[in-house]
């Protein structure tokens, strides 16, 4: 069963699964597609190019799909995707993607608190929290299970690693490696996100092997380069440390000190 409201406004052409909800005032586009179970709050706007997946909680006033804040934008069709069981606060707004990419995607089992901001293409893995005031700027990359605090501003083209944790109120202007803690102005490395990593089953022997890792990038007195050498030279190429050597070697814009 469909639930609507009233005083909705929901396009005919909008595909809407079975016990979808649709609250008061809330405005659907034609070209959307919402997953089944998803309930959709009062006066929100869930524009042309929105995909929600399935069980997602859409609070009131929030934006999904809206036209890029990018001047490069002509118009083109692209998409904002959701993936599943994500939670999306009062207020939010997400932008599509552009030509660039094409779309803008947050994965499944999310949660972006009140008054977050996803810009044009952006990906934003599964398992992340977004606290509230999180702004990313256009092309940023956030991995799996990132915590992100509030009020956090991150730079256009930056990139999160996996089960980061970052503190509030700080800019993100660099690339942040995973299985860390970032805090202080300027952004820097604080340690092995331990407890979070000890939370999600990681083994003893991990966390140790990752604490030394990040001893040599970080406190060895060595510039990136030859860090990553030793890295690769005395280290076993567990997964993790894979992604960790994966990740700087990608890197765009530097990682953070």
């Amino acid at each position: 069963m469909i639930e609507i409201h009233p005083t909705a406004v929901v396009d005919k052409d909008a595909q809407i699964s079975e016990n979808v909800t649709v609250g008061a005032f809330a405005v659907v586009d034609a070209d959307v597609v919402i997953g089944e179970g998803t309930s959709i709050g009062p006066h929100t706007y869930i524009a042309n190019g929105a995909r929600i997946g399935k069980n997602c909680r859409i609070h009131n006033g929030a934006v999904v799909a809206t036209l890029p804040q990018d001047l490069k934008f002509g118009g083109e069709s692209t998409l904002f995707e959701i993936g599943d069981n994500t939670t999306i606060r009062e207020f939010c707004t997400l932008n599509r993607g552009t030509l660039a990419h094409g779309k803008s995607s947050i994965g499944s089992n999310c949660l972006l608190m009140a008054y977050a901001h996803v810009a044009h293409d952006c990906e934003v893995g599964n398992n992340v929290i977004m606290a509230n005031g999180v702004q990313l700027g256009g092309h940023v990359t956030i991995e799996e299970w990132a915590i992100i605090g509030g009020m956090t501003p991150v730079h256009q083209f930056c990139h999160v690693g996996q089960h980061c944790m970052v503190g509030g109120a700080f800019r993100v202007v660099q690339d942040i490696p995973p299985y860390i803690l970032a805090s202080d102005e300027p952004l820097r490395f604080a340690g092995l996100n331990s407890i979070g990593l000890r939370r999600r089953g990681f083994s003893s022997e991990t966390l140790l092997q990752l604490k030394r890792v990040y001893k040599v990038l970080y406190r060895s007195n060595l510039n990136v380069t030859q860090a990553l050498e030793r890295i690769k030279a005395e280290f076993e190429m567990i997964p993790e440390i894979q992604n960790v050597v994966r990740f700087i070697e990608t890197s765009d814009r530097g990682i953070i000190h």
